[in-house]
């Protein structure tokens, strides 16, 4: 069972920027590839990016692409994801999530999930 702890969100104005973090409890972590989802008020839960385990891959949804960059630091156990140029768009609740196999924008490849962030952009 992997604990994951999401941290980081906050209210921000449009233009600016966050960093958020997800904490793994386990160090199997790195055996894992992780991604960032999020759901919007009324909306579905939808893909954000992932990571392989080793970091090499990345992948995205195209309308954060270029503006988000998802890295981890296997050695902290700590998955991120720094978030600039933020539109009012991207409000939402931001979830972590781990997955065997490689990055992937399935949800339902993923095992674990956290909580959740709360991600607020004003215009």
């Amino acid at each position: 069972q992997v604990r994951l702890v999401e941290s980081g969100g906050g209210l921000v104005q449009a233009g600016g920027a966050l960093r958020l973090s997800c904490a793994a409890s386990e160090r199997a972590f790195s055996m894992y590839a992780m991604g960032w989802f999020r759901q919007a008020p009324g909306k579905e839960r939808e893909f954000a990016s992932a990571i392989s385990w080793s970091g090499v891959t990345r992948i995205y949804t195209n309308s954060v692409k270029g503006r988000f960059t998802i890295s981890r630091d296997n050695a902290k156990n700590t998955l991120y994801m720094q978030m600039n140029s933020l539109k009012p768009e991207d409000t939402a609740v931001y979830y972590c999530a781990a997955a065997q196999g490689m990055p992937t924008a399935r949800s339902e490849e993923y095992n674990y999930w956290g909580q959740g962030a709360q991600v607020t952009v004003s215009s």
